[in-house]
Order: structure tokens, then sequence, then C-alpha cells
């Protein structure tokens, strides 16, 4: 499974970077590792106009991250067209790798773009009993709130769901504000 840490929870120092990792960053100029990253852009659930979010695009591709976190995104079938055509203008751009987290499944519509969509971002106990309705295999999944003891656990309960990217981690987006590091999030294999 593929890792992606948001922009609330940075892996710490301990942790081994690979191919396999993602780091989501807050801001353009706070590159804080040169590992690959996506430039985060809050969609504000499809409150926020196109140019400001066209904007967003060119600054991260200025910066020069691999790609873009569409952070907040729309779930509904209202969404999709501004979204499409972000994700449309960002390839343009050269930003091919974009992840789409509405933090919920999206309507069917959302599969279209050829995008990787993170179905789940919520806490441990949410996780625990969440039900997966409207998921597919490869999704990716945030759990945040595990409890240090439980991160594999959390892990492996995240590959019996058939998450394909995401993290599992101690740290939470209460006690880490938008842009500041938690802390170093810790991540189980």
């Amino acid at each position: 499974m593929k890792t992606l840490f948001p922009a609330y929870a940075h892996p710490g120092p301990e942790l081994e970077l690979d191919a396999d990792t993602w780091i989501v960053r807050e801001h353009p100029g706070d590159r804080r590792t040169l590992h690959q990253s996506l430039g985060r852009i809050d969609l504000d659930w499809g409150s926020r106009s196109l140019a400001d979010v066209l904007s967003d695009v060119d600054a991260w591709r200025a910066d020069g991250v691999e790609g873009l976190f569409l952070d907040r995104a729309p779930a509904g079938s209202g969404g999709v067209g501004p979204v499409a055509l972000t994700v449309r203008l960002a390839a343009r751009r050269g930003l091919h790798r974009v992840v789409l987290n509405p933090g919920v499944p999206t309507h069917p519509l959302y599969r279209d773009l050829g995008v990787r969509i993170c179905t789940f971002e919520g806490p441990w106990s949410a996780y625990q009993s969440w039900d997966g309705d409207g998921t597919r295999p490869g999704d990716g999944h945030i759990v945040h709130g595990v409890p240090a003891a439980l991160l594999t656990a959390a892990r492996r309960l995240m590959g019996r769901r058939g998450a394909g990217f995401g993290l599992a981690t101690d740290t939470s987006p209460d006690l880490a504000p938008a842009g500041a590091p938690g802390g170093g999030a810790h991540s189980a294999d």
C-alpha cells in the first residue's frame, strides 16, 4: 500500500521514505523534504471560485511539486464539473498525479476523472465501524488519532478493506492546525 502523509501528519525523521511515499505540502515554498510531494489545494467542498483554485494550481506548478492533493473536495454530482476542469487544467500544466480527497465515497461520475480518490478521512473510532459502502479497492483511507499501540492493527485493517494508499497515524488534525506538522507522524507497515 502506498503511504500518503496529509499536511497535518508529516513523517517523523525516523521514518524511511521510499518511492511509495507521498507527502502533502500545505503551501508552495514550504518544502521540508526533497521527497515526492503533492501540493494541497483546499476546494472548500466546491465553494471556492475556479479562478482561485486555478491560481493555486499555477502556484504549485511553479513550485515544482509532482502533483496535487485536492482536499475537502465535493462528493456529489454537482461538483463534478469544476473538479473535472481543475484536473484537466492541472494535467495541461504537467501535474498529472492528482488525489481527490472528499473523505467520503463520491458520486460514480468522479471515477471517470482518472484520479485517485480518498474515500475515508476520519478518526480511528469512526473507521473501526465504517462499512465502506461506495468504495472500491485501491481507494485511499486516511485514519487519524489511532492509539500508538494500535497503528499496526489499523494498517492491517486498511489493507483488508482494500485501501490502495493512505495513512494510519496517531496524529490528529485537531491537534495540528493546517500547515503545521503534527510533531512527526508515525505510520505502521
